[in-house]
């Protein structure tokens, strides 16, 4: 069995990130999804906690046949401490044989580690993009709703992501 390691931060969970599990899993027997940046929330370019995002990718999963084959696992951020995150990625994740990625620092840190790497297609990119999904967000514009699964639209109403998105953008001074 071929285990893959797919990791990212999913503010919010988008459909750009569900054609990557998709692709992934055309290629792999399982994929562990890395919810990377877990410590972090109530920020404007983290709104949400690792457990929200986790709940937006389960619940979108769910109705999708794939969940069978996804383990979800929170990975903490070193803050700068390059050394010590590979070494987090091990220990918050089950084992893996390859890791997805199109962040080159993750990509450097984890073939210094010895763990093969290998790129994701960018599935329309310049639509699917959480910075474009929070600015949507943030300015309370609904075509936000577009970009991501029902699933995770549902999610972020249920615990008011976007007026928290709003309020945070607008604290930070971005609104």
């Amino acid at each position: 069995m071929r285990r893959a390691l797919y990791i990212g931060r999913f503010q919010p969970f988008h459909l750009g990130h569900y054609k990557a599990i998709e692709w992934i899993l055309s290629r792999e027997d399982e994929v562990i999804v890395g919810i990377g940046s877990a410590q972090t929330s109530f920020e404007p370019r983290n709104p949400f906690t690792a457990g929200e995002r986790a709940l937006m990718i389960w619940s979108t999963l769910r109705g999708s046949g794939m969940i069978e084959r996804v383990i979800v696992t929170m990975i903490p951020d070193t803050i700068s401490e390059h050394s010590r995150w590979v070494c987090n990625v091990r220990t918050f994740s089950p084992s893996f044989q390859v890791a997805y990625t199109n962040d080159e620092l993750s990509r450097m840190l984890l073939e210094a580690s010895g763990i093969p790497v290998e790129e994701i297609p960018f599935f329309e990119r310049e639509k699917y993009s959480g910075t474009r999904i929070r600015q949507l967000m943030a300015q309370r514009n609904p075509a936000w709703r577009a970009l991501v699964p029902v699933q995770t639209a549902e999610v972020i109403d249920a615990i008011k992501g976007e007026e928290r998105v709003h309020r945070l953008y607008k604290l930070a001074g971005l609104v």
